[in-house]
């Protein structure tokens, strides 16, 4: 279909107003907002994430389509609801108690939320205690970022806390940032490592389907 292949091109080029435009026309098509998320703000932020993955696009451009996407997503939410579209999954995300910084973060909710998961965004500077509330409100994903070395080993700490709240297993850990390995995230008891927003979501799917 001619309209969702507009969409799909709006979420890669980044076009907020076209983006919106092509989710009211579609709507008003009778076009049902569940396959104008699927087929098209989910294909599209998928290809944008392939684009990222062969090296055509950097993370100014993905920040740029992850804002179109939240743009489009803000008009079809009332109409997924209305229908009753249920998301893949409820993901918990945040950066680690003592840091501050969020870019990475925010580029990771913003690509997972148009992959159609739900976001509950803890922000910066997370102690445990919020990650383990999050459990409890039905988390399936606990999304840990950290920048600073000096700041990563909370990771570790907040996954003692939630293994001591009795909740281990009710949710998946995934971990990611600057100075984070896969090495450092097997050590630590996490479920997974990302390099990246791309690779998030695909990783957060994975550890879902285990």
């Amino acid at each position: 279909m001619a309209l969702l292949d507009e969409l799909r091109a709006a979420m890669v080029d980044g076009q907020s107003k076209q983006a919106v435009a092509k989710v009211n026309e579609g709507l008003d098509e009778g076009i049902d907002a569940g396959t104008l998320l699927r087929e098209g703000l989910i294909a599209g932020m998928a290809e944008v994430g392939q684009l990222y993955e062969d090296g055509e696009i950097f993370v100014p451009e993905m920040l740029v389509a992850a804002r179109a996407m939240t743009a489009a997503l803000a008009v079809l939410k009332p109409h997924l609801v209305e229908e009753g579209v249920e998301s893949s999954g409820k993901v918990a995300i945040g950066t680690t108690q003592g840091d501050l910084h969020d870019i990475g973060k925010n580029l990771v909710a913003m690509m997972l939320e148009g992959s159609g998961y739900e976001i509950v965004d803890l922000g910066v500077d997370v102690p445990a205690e919020k990650f383990i509330q999050a459990i409890r409100e039905g988390a399936n994903v606990v999304a840990m970022s950290a920048l600073l070395t000096t700041t990563m080993t909370n990771m570790q700490t907040a996954i003692e806390a939630i293994k001591e709240a009795g909740l281990r297993e009710q949710a998946r850990i995934i971990i990611g940032g600057a100075p984070i390995t896969k090495a450092y995230a097997d050590e630590i008891g996490a479920d997974g490592y990302a390099e990246d927003a791309s690779s998030a979501v695909r990783l957060v799917k994975e550890v879902l389907a285990a």
